[in-house]
C-alpha cells in the first residue's frame, strides 16, 4: 500500500512549503498579503453567471454530458477562433472540450507518450507542462526560459543534444511565470522545427487575452501548416474569470484532438452541461468584460511595479498575464528562492510563489501574482520597504 510508483517520481512539492508558513502566519493572526497562487479573485462577469443559473434549472441539463463536449459550444469555439485569429477550425474534428487546460493537457500527454519518451518544456514554466510527462513515465528536459534567455536558441542545442529524440515540445506565451511573450514569427520557426524533428507541438494559450500596452498575443495555430504539427489550449478561467468552472478546450490537430477525444470517453462524461452553456454565452456575447478584466490587472500590475520601483527593487514591466516575474534583489539572491519568500511573509507579511517551485532556473526569482486589490497592493509595498 506504501508503494506508488508514479508518485514516486515526483518531487516534494516547493509551494507546500511556503503554504504552510502563511497559513501559519494568519492562524497567528497576522494579516498576509498574499500574492502567491495565481487564483483570480475577479467575479466571473454576470452575465454567464445568469445563463448558467438559468440552464441549471432544466432538468434535462443534469444528465451525463458528451466527453468532446456540447456541439453548440464547439461551434461557439470555431466562431471565436475565426473572429479572433482568422484561423478556421472543424468543430467536429478539430475541436474538444476540456475540464480545464489542465486537465486536458495531462490526459494529452498521457495518450500520446511512451515510458521513456522525451518531453521538451521550458524552465521555468507552469509545473503540469513538466510534471503530466513524468507522471505519464516520460523523460523531461528543461529547456532555459527567462528574460536573459534565447528560447529558440536553447531549444535547438538541446535537441542536437538529445537522445532519443524529444517527442513533444509543450510551450505556453504569454508564458507563467516568466512572463516572456513572443510575435507571430517565432511560432513560425517552430512549426518549422517540429516538421524536421517530427515533433508534436502542444501550445498552451491560457493568457491570450492578457495582454498590454499594445501588444497583441498571436495564436500558434496562425502559422500556415501549425495543424500539421500540433494543438493549442485555451482556458476561459482568465479570459472571463471562471477558475473554478473548470472549462477549457483544445483545438488543432484532428489526429491528436481524435486522440484526446478517445481517452476522455473512458475517463469523463465531459463537463456539467449548464456551465457548457454558460460558456457559450462566454465566447459569443459581449466582450467588454474580457477588456475590463484585462484593465483590471495592468492597473495592478503597474501599480506594483512602481511601488517596487520606489523601494528599490527595479523590475521590468510585463507586457503579458496576471504575474510579475521578479529576480531577488542583489543583496538576497544567494538565499534562494524559497527562503527569500519565507522571508517576506514572516517580515513583509507579503506571500510570493518561489521561483524554484517552476523549475531550478527559476530560483533566483519570485512570482507575484497580481490577484489582490490595488489598496492591498500598496499595503504590501509597504511592508517589503521594510526589507528593501
Amino acid at each position: 500500500m506504501k508503494n506508488f510508483a508514479r508518485l514516486d517520481r515526483l518531487p516534494p512539492y516547493v509551494f507546500a512549503t511556503v503554504n504552510k508558513i502563511k497559513m501559519d502566519a494568519r492562524r497567528a493572526g497576522k494579516d498576509i498579503i498574499d500574492l502567491g497562487m495565481g487564483n483570480p479573485d475577479l467575479a466571473t462577469p454576470q452575465h454567464i453567471v445568469d445563463k448558467l443559473t438559468e440552464a441549471a434549472q432544466k432538468p434535462q441539463n443534469h444528465r451525463y454530458s458528451a466527453s468532446m463536449g456540447i456541439t453548440k459550444l464547439r461551434m461557439a469555439i470555431a466562431d471565436w477562433y475565426k473572429r479572433r485569429f482568422d484561423v478556421d477550425i472543424d468543430p467536429e474534428t478539430e475541436a474538444i472540450v476540456t475540464i480545464g487546460a489542465k486537465e486536458g493537457i495531462s490526459h494529452l500527454i498521457l495518450v500520446t507518450i511512451r515510458p521513456g519518451d522525451v518531453v521538451f518544456t521550458p524552465n521555468p514554466t507552469y509545473p503540469i507542462h513538466p510534471f503530466s510527462a513524468i507522471i505519464s513515465g516520460g523523460d523531461v528536459r528543461g529547456i532555459p526560459m527567462g528574460p536573459d534567455q534565447n528560447f529558440f536558441e536553447n531549444l535547438m542545442e538541446a535537441t542536437r543534444q538529445t537522445w532519443p529524440r524529444p517527442r513533444v515540445l509543450t510551450i505556453s506565451f504569454p508564458h507563467n511565470p516568466t512572463t516572456e511573450v513572443v510575435e507571430l514569427k517565432f511560432f513560425e520557426k517552430i512549426v518549422d522545427y517540429a516538421k524536421e524533428h517530427d515533433i508534436l507541438i502542444i501550445h498552451d494559450f491560457a493568457y491570450a487575452d492578457l495582454a498590454f500596452d499594445g501588444y497583441k498575443p498571436p495564436s500558434f495555430l496562425q502559422v500556415k501548416g501549425a495543424k500539421d504539427v500540433g494543438v493549442e489550449f485555451f482556458s476561459l478561467s482568465k479570459s472571463y474569470s471562471m477558475p473554478g468552472w473548470r472549462v477549457g478546450f483544445c483545438v488543432g490537430n484532428s489526429e491528436v484532438v481524435g486522440a484526446l477525444a478517445r481517452i476522455k470517453s473512458y475517463l469523463d462524461y465531459g463537463i456539467f452541461q449548464p456551465i457548457q452553456i454558460a460558456s457559450i454565452i462566454a465566447l459569443n456575447g459581449p466582450q467588454d468584460c474580457v477588456t475590463e478584466i484585462c484593465d483590471t490587472y495592468k492597473t495592478r500590475r503597474d501599480a506594483l511595479i512602481s511601488g517596487l520601483s520606489r523601494v528599490g527593487w527595479e523590475i521590468e514591466s510585463p507586457k503579458g498575464t496576471m504575474f510579475v516575474w521578479a529576480k531577488i534583489p542583489e543583496k538576497y539572491i544567494k538565499m534562494g528562492s524559497v527562503e527569500f519568500s519565507t522571508m517576506l511573509i514572516n517580515e513583509a507579511q507579503v506571500a510570493v510563489s518561489p521561483g524554484l517551485g517552476f523549475g531550478e532556473y527559476g530560483d533566483e526569482y519570485v512570482r507575484f501574482a497580481l490577484i489582490e486589490n490595488q489598496m492591498r497592493i500598496n499595503q504590501a509595498i509597504r511592508g517589503i520597504r521594510k526589507i528593501m
